[in-house]
């Protein structure tokens, strides 16, 4: 019996030059992946949308009330809320259209409604977010079949 020499290993993808090349994205500007500092402020800012929402709905608007757990998780639970809405009607968060973001599906067109409620669970979780490709795609966009671009 004849032995191969030839390995059945799949040869190893090149890295990537810029994150999205992989993707088909362009190295910059519109429909580029986004960087952090981009991704960071939207988040910012969608948090403190959260929170506010929050204080108007209980009312309060006292530093030590809004501390407190129960609070707190009013304010997640809204960030949530407001990504899962959002994508599907404008593309993005408040956040990410103040910041020149929008979520798109790989494939193009409309995220749909399923990517979004995927997406942001996941998110939500935080874990997945802080796990990134070579694309700057976090485990919540590939799962959602997803990518944050600068528009």
């Amino acid at each position: 019996m004849a032995t191969s020499s030839r390995s059945s290993k799949a040869p190893e993808p090149r890295p990537s030059r810029f994150p999205g090349e992989r993707l088909g994205r362009p190295q910059s500007g519109s429909g580029s992946v986004a960087r952090f500092g981009r991704r960071f402020v939207a988040l910012v800012i969608d948090w403190i949308v959260a929170s506010l929402i929050a204080n108007a709905i209980t009312g309060s608007w006292n530093a030590a009330d809004n501390a407190q757990p129960a609070h707190q998780l009013l304010v997640y639970g809204l960030w949530i809320a407001i990504m899962i809405v959002s994508v599907p009607i404008a593309g993005g968060t408040l956040g990410h259209r103040l910041c020149s973001l929008a979520v798109a599906p790989l494939n193009g067109g409309w995220p749909g409604l399923w990517r979004p409620v995927v997406r942001a669970l996941l998110l939500g979780l935080l874990i997945p977010a802080l796990v990134w490709d070579s694309d700057s795609r976090g485990f919540h966009d590939k799962v959602a079949g997803t990518v944050l671009v600068r528009t």
